[in-house]
């Protein structure tokens, strides 16, 4: 899941952060690719809407 997914998906940066409960510029420091632990929250927050990287989950699996 990458940043422009969220952008995407809510519209804006700005209404991410908003539905995250995040800051714009707490958003806008993570990295391109979502850091792991952000991509399983916002997994559960979009009920699935927006996924875990694939890479990501298979090494959560293991």
């Amino acid at each position: 899941m990458t940043k422009k997914d969220l952008a995407d998906y809510f519209g804006s940066m700005a209404a991410a952060a908003r539905a995250l409960g995040r800051t714009r510029g707490a958003i806008q420091q993570w990295p391109e690719d979502l850091p792991a632990r952000v991509q399983f929250e916002i997994e559960g927050r979009t009920n699935g809407k927006l996924k875990v990287s694939p890479a990501l989950r298979k090494k959560a699996i293991v």
